[in-house]
């Protein structure tokens, strides 16, 4: 009667460790990217500088988009506001303030 023997592992075993950096090299992936936005789970909350999105987001252009949008000030008030703005932090105040460094 013949029985199967056993040969050891065979090449398959090559493919183990493969497996094992595909999945740490994906766990550190998601780590990375989800530390380096800020915190993704609380997307509602405003972040305190925490390196989510532009920086824009956080100035106070944006802000006063925001209390716009949200009907705390009307549209002449938004229109001058933004233009006091606009000379402080604007594309054209940050490229003069480049040139100034």
């Amino acid at each position: 009667m013949d029985t199967l023997a056993f040969d050891g592992p065979g090449p398959w075993i090559l493919f183990l460790p493969l497996i094992w950096a595909a999945v740490v090299i994906t766990v550190v992936t998601a780590l990375r990217r989800t530390v380096s936005r800020g915190r993704p789970w609380a997307a509602g909350r405003p972040s305190l500088g925490g390196g989510h999105g532009s920086p824009a987001e956080a100035g106070p252009i944006a802000v006063l988009g925001r209390r716009f949008a949200s009907g705390e000030i009307d549209e002449d008030e938004y229109w001058r506001r933004l233009s006091v703005l606009d000379e402080q932090f604007g594309p054209a105040a940050e490229a003069a303030r480049g040139r100034r460094r």
